[in-house]
C-alpha cells in the first residue's frame, strides 16, 4: 500500500488548478512522452487551462503523444458526446495536436479486441504512460473500468455498469447505445509513472470516501490507486466527507 497524495481545495477552479500545475511540471520534463486525459466535466477545466499554457509558450502540447482512455462502442469522433469529439473539442483542436501523435479506440470497428491490441502496442512503443489524469464515476469507476473489473487488465471490451449508462446521457441529445465501453485497463493506470485523480462535488463524496479510507476492491475501482506509486489526488471540499 502506498501513501496517496492528497489534497483537498477549497472549489473546482482551485482544484483545477493545482491539477494543472502538476501537469504543466511534467510536461516540462517530459514533452515527448504519452499522456492521457480522461474525458468528462471534471477534468475539462485542466485540460482548458494546459491549452492555454500552451498558447502562452509555457509548454508545447505538440511535441507530446496521447492515447485515449475510454470509449463508448458503437461511437467516433463524428459523434457529439463520444470521448473522442470531447478530446478533439477541448485539447486536440485547439492545441491543433497533429493527428499522427493521438491514438484512439476505433469504438465502431468489427474488430474490437484487435482495438484493445493495437492500443496497448502504442503505449508499449511510447515506453508506457507519462502521466494519466483522471476522473471517477459516482460507482468508483476509472475509465470505463466498472465495478468488479479485473486488476489485471490492460485494454478491453466491458458491459458498462447500469449507474454509468444513466450518467452518460447527459453528454448526448439523442438516445444512442450505452451497454458496452472499450477502455484501458487498470494495469495501464497502475504503470503509469503519474496518475491525477480530479474529482469534485458531493455525489463524488462515497467514491472518494472508499479511496481514503476503505480497503482495496475491485467494487470500487478507484480504491486501487493507493497500490500506484505515485498518485495524487486533487479534490474540492465538497467531494471530502
Amino acid at each position: 500500500m502506498n501513501a496517496l497524495n492528497l489534497k483537498v481545495l477549497a472549489d473546482y477552479e482551485t482544484m483545477s488548478d493545482a491539477a494543472t500545475a502538476l501537469v504543466i511540471e511534467t510536461f516540462q520534463r517530459a514533452p515527448e512522452g504519452l499522456y492521457c486525459f480522461a474525458g468528462g466535466d471534471t477534468p475539462v477545466g485542466t485540460l482548458r487551462r494546459l491549452v492555454a499554457a500552451h498558447k502562452a509558450g509555457e509548454i508545447d502540447l505538440q511535441k507530446a503523444y496521447f492515447v485515449e482512455l475510454d470509449e463508448w462502442v458503437g461511437l467516433d469522433g463524428d459523434d457529439e458526446g463520444s470521448c473522442l469529439n470531447y478530446l478533439e473539442t477541448e485539447l486536440f483542436g485547439p492545441a491543433q495536436i497533429d493527428p499522427s501523435h493521438y491514438h484512439y479506440f476505433h469504438a465502431k470497428s468489427a474488430d474490437l479486441e484487435g482495438e484493445c491490441r493495437a492500443a496497448d502496442l502504442f503505449i508499449k512503443k511510447h515506453g508506457g504512460l507519462e502521466l494519466i489524469l483522471l476522473g471517477v464515476g459516482v460507482n468508483g469507476h476509472l475509465g470505463f473500468n466498472e465495478p468488479g473489473v479485473s486488476f489485471e487488465n490492460y485494454a478491453h471490451i466491458i458491459d458498462l455498469d447500469s449507474t454509468t449508462q444513466n450518467v452518460g446521457q447527459k453528454y448526448f441529445t439523442k438516445e444512442v447505445d450505452r451497454t458496452k465501453g472499450i477502455t484501458l485497463g487498470i494495469k495501464h493506470i497502475l504503470e503509469a509513472k503519474t496518475a491525477i485523480l480530479v474529482a469534485n462535488g458531493e455525489k463524488k463524496q462515497t467514491a472518494i470516501t472508499h479511496l481514503l479510507e476503505e480497503k482495496v476492491t475491485a467494487e470500487w475501482p478507484v480504491t486501487v490507486l493507493r497500490e500506484h506509486t505515485n498518485a495524487h489526488i486533487f479534490i474540492d471540499k465538497l467531494a471530502h466527507s
